[in-house]
């Protein structure tokens, strides 16, 4: 496996730019996920990084190696496409061999590699088949397979289980799990899935526009992201936002808009507010209470819809003006047009200034 840094990487067209300068580490045995929204550039970063695309600028490095000026084929990499690209006219056994075949590898290799791959993702009954004659999730796993037996320094996966439906990505999702674990490969994979990216993923690199908002583990991503983009991004349902401003009063730092005002943890009590300061508050549907809780503040909030699914129940609700999501057990009395208690604890609340996360007050001038 290998390690791949990128160096201030963009990528711009006369009359569009689609890169900024995108810096990352990928640590050896990775398994890392470029997430965002359509249009983000995280393709054509994927596709970069293959040498599929030329970068405007930056550099890319696989090993320590700059490989800019290496084509697809020496770059030790295997790509898997959202597109099995399976060659029709031959069988699963010829498909894996193909790319060896075509660098002369002996035959004992070949059989050799084919074997462990088809042992790996369980297709040695399908070895002598054609893809006509496969289901979506067995060209997926050929695909696959296809990349292994190369044994190449980096994966690329590039929206791999979109073309599929929701039963198998998620039973595709535990088998590239899994794989990834057995094999200790360094991968890159590409979704615009926040649940693909949270179930998958040791590192997340959220993009927006060409850019890199945050990199973190999953948890990390969702307990404390970085902006309001990732805040939103993050999460199913997202997280509640509500634009507001800061105020200080008594020793106390208050958010408030024209529909509610709460107090902040301690750990921002000391914010500099002399004057009003715009700011944007967060809170996770999940972490809002229906019951009376310790350091929680009370809201009234009228139910406007009730969504169930299945488990657990989302309440769509209006406090004044704004709309607010809650994530509750089954057990409720949560009624369209019915007038409800909901109980904000303080320490769950997120604080963004400036669009960046507000973790503490900042330190006394020395």
């Amino acid at each position: 496996m290998a390690e791949l840094e990128l160096r201030a990487v963009s990528k711009s067209y006369p009359d569009q730019v689609v890169l900024h300068d995108i810096s990352l580490q990928v640590p050896d045995g990775s398994f890392t996920i470029l997430l965002g929204p359509s249009g983000c550039g995280k393709s054509t970063l994927l596709r970069i990084i293959a040498g599929l695309d030329a970068q405007t600028s930056g550099r890319v490095l696989i090993d320590g190696a700059i490989v800019d000026s290496l084509p697809p084929a020496e770059r030790d990499i295997a790509m898997v496409f959202q597109q099995y690209a399976l060659y029709p006219h031959l069988s699963v056994r010829e498909n894996m061999a193909f790319a060896l075949k075509m660098r002369g590898a002996p035959r004992p290799v070949i059989e050799e590699r084919i074997a462990e791959a088809a042992q790996l993702l369980d297709i040695h009954p399908l070895l002598e088949r054609k893809p006509k004659d496969l289901s979506g999730g067995q060209r997926q796993r050929v695909a696959m397979g296809r990349a292994i037996v190369r044994k190449p320094k980096l994966f690329l996966f590039d929206e791999p289980l979109s073309n599929l439906d929701a039963q198998l990505r998620t039973a595709m999702r535990i088998e590239l799990k899994k794989l990834q674990q057995r094999l200790q490969a360094t991968i890159i994979y590409v979704t615009h899935d926040q649940v693909e990216a949270m179930t998958l993923g040791d590192r997340i690199v959220v993009l927006e526009s060409g850019s890199v908002r945050q990199v973190d583990p999953p948890q990390r991503l969702y307990a404390a992201p970085a902006d309001p983009f990732v805040a939103s991004f993050i999460g199913t349902p997202a997280m509640n936002l509500w634009p507001g401003t800061l105020t200080r009063r008594n020793g106390q730092t208050f958010f408030r808009n024209d529909d509610v005002e709460l107090p902040l943890p301690a750990a921002v009590s000391s914010f500099p507010a002399t004057v009003e300061s715009v700011a944007t508050l967060g809170i996770r549907p999940e972490d809002i209470c229906l019951q009376e809780a310790a350091g929680a503040v009370r809201l009234q909030a009228m139910v406007e819809l009730v969504e169930d699914l299945g488990a657990d129940l989302l309440l769509h609700c209006r406090v004044g003006r704004l709309p607010l999501v809650v994530r509750t057990a089954r057990v409720t009395d949560g009624k369209p047009a019915l007038v409800i208690s909901l109980f904000i604890p303080i320490d769950k609340l997120h604080l963004f200034l400036d669009n960046k996360r507000f973790d503490r007050a900042p330190s006394p001038p020395s």
